[in-house]
């Protein structure tokens, strides 16, 4: 025969798991920018820090851990405890690091689950302002009548914007110098001051370049003209048949459980709705926001994985 107190034992015991599991978010969230500050990682980061932290209800600190084309910062997340409290925002050399790093110290694909891509952009090709060349065509010419002798400079060795510039070098038939700077905030510096010929990466880097007119934008990489420097032809209106996109998007540790992924997502959804967030990732920052879920991002990033890849491999490029 149940006693009252045989019940509420029992009553007890079931309800012990509901109790003991832990409620998220109960602290700080780690939201790991794996470059420098002052490139478009840190920027895009910082934007959405304060409307993550909104939504969640718990401060959300924008960790800045660069080094080694964002896979430093990448692998702390990687190998963190899968409690919801840690999350990296990674740009496009997370899909060219697995072929330029072989010993990255994680897995791309096995150890973090994707949770939200943010959005895409063209790479934007510039001339320093006190160069001679005014179009794109002016610089294919220079470089056909002496190669190797003009610069370009990217965000680092083995940057989606590395690869694409190799891709156009052998579809233009010419050759230049690769520059290649630790992050989008020195090379941005290096834009202002004219240390390489033809600064090249997302517009979202040149933003105050353009605006000062230090630098003139020549093309673009992608399937349409860049928002930030609309002036300038898409390669393939140039006839060269190259296309590029860089990107941006959330992970975190792959066993962190679905439900927590799923918040975060609809965090990281409902600070991209924010009109004054929006504004700025596609106005000022050039960023096409088109936000995709864990299935489609993870698909995304196997194809950029095989496609960058199979460039480094072609072409011998090795890390820094």
């Amino acid at each position: 025969m149940l006693t009252r107190r045989t019940t509420l034992a029992a009553g007890l015991a079931l309800a012990a798991p509901a109790i003991a599991q832990p409620s998220w978010p109960s602290g700080p969230i780690r939201l790991v920018a794996p470059f420098p500050p002052g490139g478009s990682v840190d920027a895009i980061s910082r934007l959405l820090q304060p409307h993550l932290s909104a939504a969640l209800g718990v401060p959300v600190v924008v960790e800045n851990r660069g080094g080694a084309s964002g896979s430093i910062g990448t692998r702390d997340v990687a190998r963190s405890a899968p409690d919801g409290n840690s999350w990296v925002l990674v740009f496009d050399t997370h899909a060219v690091n697995p072929a330029l790093i072989p010993n990255m110290g994680f897995d791309t694909q096995k150890d973090l689950a994707p949770v939200l891509l943010i959005g895409t952009s063209p790479m934007v090709i510039t001339a320093f302002h006190t160069r001679p060349w005014r179009d794109f065509a002016a610089v294919v010419a220079a470089a056909k009548a002496k190669p190797d002798t003009i610069s370009y400079g990217t965000i680092g060795n083995g940057s989606l914007a590395h690869l694409t510039m190799k891709l156009m070098e052998k579809a233009a038939g010419i050759s230049l110098v690769h520059v290649p700077y630790r992050g989008g905030g020195p090379l941005g510096v290096a834009a202002s001051s004219g240390e390489v010929d033809l600064p090249t990466a997302t517009g979202t880097i040149f933003v105050p370049q353009l605006e000062a007119k230090s630098i003139r934008p020549l093309a673009s990489t992608g399937t349409k003209r860049s928002s930030v420097a609309p002036e300038a032809p898409t390669l393939t209106e140039l006839g060269v048949p190259v296309t590029a996109e860089a990107f941006w998007g959330v992970l975190g540790p792959a066993a962190t459980p679905a439900p927590i992924r799923a918040r975060f997502e609809a965090a990281l959804r409902e600070a991209l709705a924010v009109p004054a967030v929006r504004d700025r990732l596609t106005g000022t920052l050039g960023v096409d926001v088109d936000p995709k879920g864990p299935a489609e991002f993870a698909a995304f990033l196997d194809r950029a994985i095989a496609t960058w890849g199979q460039v480094v491999r072609e072409n011998g490029i090795r890390p820094d």
